[in-house]
Parts: C-alpha cells; sequence; structure tokens
C-alpha cells in the first residue's frame, strides 16, 4: 500500500512556493514510482501481489489554490492506470483508493496549512469528514476480494460531499 499524501502549502499558481512543490512531488509521485518499483518486481516472481495506491478525489478535478496538489494526485491516478494495463496478463492486482475530506487520524491539513490551527478548525467546521479509519476500511476491502476481482478504482466520500471541491460540501449550521 502506497499511502503518500503530503499536501505541502496552498495558494495560487502564480505565487506557490516551489520549495513546497518540489516536496510535494517528491513524496507523491517520486515515492509512489519508487515503491512501486521496489516491490512489483518480486510480485512478478511470486506470481502474486497487490499495489494498492492512496491517491486523492483531487486527482480527479482540481481546485483553486490546490493546483500542484490535485497534479500530483493526478499523476498517481495516471501511473496507477498504466501500471493496471502493464500488469494485465498477470495475477497482479492494482488499486486506486481516492479518499474526499479526511479529518481524524491524520495531520493531513495541519502540515497543509504550516500548523494553522485556526484555519484547519475554519476548514473541517460543520463537515463530518471521513477518518483514517474510513480510509483504511476501503483498503482492506479492496485487499480482501478474491484473487480473480480487481478493485481498479475506489472513489470514498463523506456523505456531506458531493464533488471535489469545496463549493460542493455541505456543512451542517
Amino acid at each position: 500500500v502506497n499511502n503518500a499524501g503530503l499536501a505541502a502549502g496552498f495558494g495560487d499558481v502564480s505565487e506557490y512556493d516551489m520549495a513546497d512543490l518540489n516536496v510535494m512531488m517528491d513524496v507523491n509521485v517520486k515515492g509512489l514510482a519508487a515503491c512501486c518499483r521496489a516491490f512489483v518486481p518480486g510480485m512478478l516472481e511470486r506470481k502474486r501481489g497487490h499495489v494498492i495506491n492512496l491517491s486523492s478525489i483531487a486527482g480527479k478535478a482540481a481546485y483553486p489554490g490546490g493546483a500542484f496538489y490535485c497534479a500530483s494526485k493526478a499523476a498517481v491516478e495516471s501511473i496507477t492506470a498504466a501500471l493496471r494495463a502493464e500488469l494485465v496478463t498477470t495475477p497482479l492486482r492494482v488499486t486506486t483508493v481516492s479518499p474526499g475530506w479526511v479529518n481524524e487520524g491524520t495531520e493531513f491539513s495541519e502540515v497543509r496549512f504550516k500548523g494553522d490551527v485556526k484555519k484547519v478548525e475554519a476548514l473541517y467546521k460543520g463537515i463530518a469528514a471521513l477518518s483514517a479509519d474510513d480510509v483504511a476500511d476501503a483498503v482492506v476491502y479492496a485487499a480482501t476480494r478474491p484473487p480473480h476481482v480487481q478493485v481498479a478504482d475506489l472513489y470514498l466520500l463523506p456523505t456531506c460531499q458531493a464533488h471535489p471541491f469545496q463549493g460542493g460540501m455541505h456543512r451542517q449550521e
């Protein structure tokens, strides 16, 4: 399971911090590629295995202020789809799990907002977001299907979220 999900910073494309962009691409894209390169050959030798890559719904639709995080997760989506196609003649399975808003059990937003707890609290105010356990349950579901069943993509949203961006969110008052 490749679970890299770093959102370093938040901002407009024209003003984005290049150091944040570089670290995010290193973790989210290059880290995933390195893990696949390290483990897929052994899976092929054993003729069994399952690659599960954690992406994000942000990889399916961009939102203002998150262009480069979205781009990194779109890369995860593309890499995973290509790997699935490359391995189609083998018994290996390849899955993408793309969660929506996750809060409990992660430090995702704290990292994104560089420790600004007030921004994080405001972001999740009135939102019943997913938890890390919800995402883990989705991973377990995909991993425990019979060998002939490949869950290609799991798109996981909290019930209050209709779209990948905040405009599709219903906040409770």
